[in-house]
């Protein structure tokens, strides 16, 4: 006699059903979280820059550097031999001035001998004139005067006006003295025996000249 296997009852294939798929819902969220933290730090990684790669010097980056240190080299070098070069002009420059300065001192002292001897015929002649008449001879020998005076003018020769000043060593020298009575003349200047002579604000001879002299009478 045999008996047939009974089925299971609906009641209990429900549970198993139930059962399982609550524990694959499990499993699939437990998928989920596990690639969404995957994608979560895949992105945050994309986000963070990662740092530079330094590149492996090749032969090259050699090159390169050397040359810029030549190049560097070079406009130093440059610079210097321009530095040089500027001072080398400045004192050309500086030296040809100087020359002029002493060239045109030179000249001066030249011109200021030369103007020594047109004084003393000056002097000569003013010494021909000085008991002169109206004679032709008097005429022409005031004449050649006249004309000696305005060549040193011309040349920037001017005689020195001292008559009637106080006496000042350094335009005029005292040949002679003479006594006064009023104190306020005292060392003033009252005859220019000979004039003097100044050459672009240079003396180049000295007036000989009377100077007053006040004495008082107790002394």
């Amino acid at each position: 006699m045999s008996y047939a296997k009974k089925p299971a009852t609906p009641a209990k294939m429900s549970d198993n059903y139930q059962g399982d798929s609550e524990e694959s819902l499990r499993d699939f969220s437990e998928e989920d979280e596990f690639l969404a933290e995957q994608n979560a730090a895949r992105e945050a990684a994309e986000r963070t820059p990662s740092p530079p790669k330094e590149k492996p010097k090749t032969h090259a980056d050699g090159d390169s550097t050397r040359l810029s240190q030549e190049l560097e080299a070079a406009r130093a070098r440059i610079d210097t031999l321009a530095r040089a070069y500027q001072e080398v002009e400045r004192d050309k420059e500086e030296f040809k001035r100087r020359l002029q300065r002493e060239r045109e001192r030179m000249l001066d002292v030249e011109k200021g001998k030369i103007s020594l001897l047109l004084i003393e015929a000056v002097d000569e002649l003013a010494l021909c004139l000085k008991n002169a008449d109206e004679s032709p001879l008097s005429v022409g020998v005031r004449m050649i005067r006249d004309n000696l005076l305005k060549k040193l003018r011309e040349n920037g020769v001017v005689s020195i006006e001292l008559e009637g000043t106080v006496f000042d060593p350094n335009f005029a020298e005292a040949v002679d003295l003479q006594r006064v009575d009023d104190p306020d003349d005292n060392m003033k200047i009252l005859e220019v025996l000979s004039p003097g002579y100044v050459f672009k604000e240079q003396v180049i001879r000295p007036a000989r000249v009377r100077v007053a002299r006040h004495i008082p009478s107790d002394v």
